[in-house]
Formats: structure tokens, C-alpha cells, sequence
């Protein structure tokens, strides 16, 4: 796989190590257990995948050659490069400006710009709108185009399945970046919907089974559906691509009820649904189903409680902390200042939204494992800052971390 040019400032020689004698014993990459870092009064049990993946490195990549290459040039993000506010906010300092906000909602006045300006579009990609927008004012939006290749195969898979006939049915979260770029591409070239979880594809169900009219369709799934949509015909056919965050198991499950529920209402057997549900099993991207085996392989070991390292909004993270709560108390910290202490950490509820104080109970277990990941978009570095900080409650210096992590080899 292609190796990037990432700036030192996002790089931790510490993980680089982990990551190499990892990858060195386990190249096909079956092995999902953790790495272990027992020393004697603290077990961390480091996730087997986790941190930048393949479309966050080319992001960052193109946009610091991007800077490095034009000096003095005016030049604008579409909006954040990735969900990582230590990333966006090291591009800000350095003269980057923002358009719009990850909502869509604009910070400047595209009227604004020149021809000669520079645009970034960022890794979850744009919609065609956006595009043609930009090409109005002259600027090509395809120049410093950093969108994931993982994303544009989601877009071609969709095309593919649309000019069959298929309709879109889209898993994602409806004001995410990508599943609004998603749907754009998607609807140019065939019906489509989002659905954000299982519920939304349960409420679907019942129109393929043509059991509610087309004005509750209308209501049920008002401002998720592309114009023209008529639940009566262009749900006779379908696809399912995701965003490629999403939950891969969640994904799969919703595809397998929908298919299930055409099955059942045509009555006919699975190798004749084919005519009706198309294969899109191959959209699923291999770092956010990497990343999601391997925090499932953490939920399978005696950990005491979990620590995820990420930015709030980012999705993928997200899902992480999903998975990890349903087996031990997990904290979701955006980087190594959320530790406080044993006791104190500063991190994100997700069910509300919003940034709280957690007192641990770590500070009272003798010997605690306490397991570690990160998101796809957080910085080796970042994730390093938090193992020593964590490991330091416990008196371990960053050299015996280093000793420890050599003789993992």
C-alpha cells in the first residue's frame, strides 16, 4: 500500500514501533487481538488497528503540499479536512480558512472568491452542487480534491447499481459530510434514500411492502429522499451502499432485513432476489471494518474500562465508543489534556451530546487493564501523548514505555 508524506508534527516513533512489529507478524492481518503493555500495576491492552487509515493520510498529505506549494496564495477548506480539531485547527494557524462549517452552513460568501483562489475539498468529499458552484467562479474542484478513494468506490458502486435499475438506499447519518456528498453523486444517476439506522429501515419496510400510500412515505421520510422519489415503483428495486463510517455490521444488518423483507413479500427464494436486491457488500471500507473488529476483539478481554482518543464529531470514533460501552465503562477523550487524573477525565457523552466530567473508578483498582484505541482520524501522536499520560498516573516513564514496547518485539 502507498506510504505518505505526514507531517512530523503527527507522528509518534513510540506507535510507529507498536504499528510495525505488528504489521511484520500479522501481514494478512488476521489477527485482531490486542497488544499488550503489562507493566505489573497497570495492563494496556492497545487496539490491534487504529489511527490514521489510508484516506485520512492522502488528505493530509495533499493539503500540507498543497500549503507548501503555493505561499502566498488565498486558500479555503470546503469545510473541516477530517473530524480532528487538533488537524483543523494546526491548518487554520497556518493561514487555511473554512467556507462552510460541517453542517453545510457557509462561513464565507462564496461570491467572494477568485478564480485564482485555492479550494480544498476535504477527504468525506462534496456534493455535485458544491462543485458546480466553485466551477462557476472558476475554480476547478477537482484540483485539490483529497476525497477518500474508499468514498469515491462507494460513489461508483452506486452509479453502477443506479444504471441497472437499482434504486439507492443509503445507511448514513443524514447531515453528515459524506453521506450529503454520498447522496449528491447518487441521485444523479438513480432514486435514492437515506436511512440512518435500523429503525429508519424498518419504517422503510413497510412501503416495500406496499402497506402505507405515498403521502406518509412523503412525511415519514420528508427531506431523506431525492426529488421525483415515488415509493410506489423505486422501491421495487434496491441497493444498499453506507456511508463509510457507518457501523459495517450495522450496514449489513440493515441490508440483510431489507432483503429478507423483499424475499418474503415477493415470495420467492434468494437466488431470485437478486433481481430485485443488488450486491453491495463490496462498498464496505477495510479501515473502518478493520478498525471495528479489532475494538470488538478489546470487548473480549477482561479489560476494567476503555479510553477511545478522538474528535467528537467524528463518526468512526463514534461507532467505537458504541461498541466498547456495551462491555466496560468507556471514556471518550479528545486528547491527552482530558486526563485530570485517575479519577478525572473530561470526555464526550454521546447519547447527549455534550462534554461532561467522569470520575473514574481507576483510581481504586489494583492492577486495572484498561484498554486503548482511537479513531481513524486521530494523530499517532496525539494517541502516544495519551499512553504516556495515562501510563505517568502510574509512575511508568515514557522510557519504560519505550523498553516495554521493544521487547513486544
Amino acid at each position: 500500500m502507498k506510504s505518505f508524506d505526514i507531517p512530523e508534527i503527527y507522528k509518534s516513533n513510540l506507535i510507529t514501533t507498536i504499528k510495525q512489529v505488528r504489521r511484520a507478524k500479522d501481514k494478512l492481518k488476521k489477527d485482531f487481538s490486542p497488544t499488550e503493555l503489562d507493566f505489573g500495576n497497570v495492563k494496556v491492552l492497545l487496539s490491534r488497528h487504529f489511527g490514521f487509515c489510508y484516506g485520512v493520510e492522502n488528505a493530509v498529505e495533499i493539503a500540507y503540499k498543497t500549503l507548501e506549494e503555493n505561499p502566498g496564495s488565498s486558500i479555503f477548506l470546503l469545510s473541516e479536512m477530517i473530524h480532528n480539531p487538533e488537524v483543523n485547527a494546526d491548518l487554520l494557524s497556518r493561514g487555511v480558512k473554512f467556507l462552510m462549517d460541517t453542517k453545510g452552513q457557509k462561513l464565507i460568501d462564496f461570491e467572494s472568491l477568485e478564480k485564482d483562489d485555492i479550494v480544498i475539498v476535504p477527504a468525506f468529499g462534496t456534493t455535485i452542487e458544491l462543485q458546480n458552484e466553485l466551477s462557476k467562479k472558476g475554480i476547478n474542484p477537482y484540483k485539490y480534491d483529497t476525497t477518500c478513494p474508499f468514498v469515491e468506490k462507494v460513489w461508483n458502486r452506486a452509479a453502477q447499481i443506479g444504471e441497472r435499475g437499482y434504486t439507492i438506499v443509503l445507511h448514513g447519518k443524514p447531515d453528515h459530510e459524506e453521506t450529503r456528498a454520498t447522496f449528491s453523486h447518487s441521485k444523479e444517476n438513480t432514486p435514492t434514500i437515506v436511512v440512518k439506522d435500523m429503525a429508519d429501515a424498518q419504517k422503510l419496510a413497510a412501503y416495500i411492502r406496499k402497506e402505507k400510500s405515498k403521502e406518509e412515505f412523503y412525511r415519514e421520510f420528508e427531506g431523506k429522499f431525492s426529488e421525483n422519489f415515488n415509493p410506489e415503483t423505486d422501491l421495487d428495486r434496491i441497493g444498499v451502499v453506507n456511508q463509510t463510517t457507518m457501523l459495517a455490521s450495522e450496514t449489513q444488518a440493515i441490508a440483510d432485513y431489507l432483503k429478507g423483507q423483499i424475499i418474503t413479500f415477493r415470495k420467492i427464494s434468494e437466488l431470485e432476489s437478486q433481481a430485485y436486491f443488488a450486491n453491495t457488500r463490496d462498498t464496505l471500507c477495510y479501515a473502518t471494518n478493520d478498525n471495528q473488529e479489532a475494538t470488538q476483539a478489546l470487548m473480549l478481554t477482561d479489560a476494567d474500562a476503555a479510553i477511545i482518543v478522538g474528535g467528537y464529531n467524528s463518526s468512526n470514533t463514534t461507532h467505537l465508543v458504541e461498541l466498547l460501552e456495551q462491555k466496560m465503562p468507556s471514556y471518550f477523550i479528545r486528547n491527552a489534556d482530558s486526563l485530570l487524573s485517575l479519577s478525572h477525565v473530561e470526555g464526550f457523552d454521546i447519547h447527549s451530546k455534550s462534554v461532561i466530567s467522569d470520575y473514574t473508578f481507576l483510581s481504586k483498582l489494583e492492577n486495572p487493564v484498561i484498554a486503548l484505541t482511537c479513531g481513524a482520524s486521530c494523530p499517532d501522536s496525539i494517541f502516544e501523548d495519551v499512553l504516556v499520560k495515562l501510563l505517568s498516573f502510574y509512575g511508568i516513564s515514557e522510557e519504560s514505555i519505550s523498553e516495554k514496547i521493544n521487547l513486544v518485539q
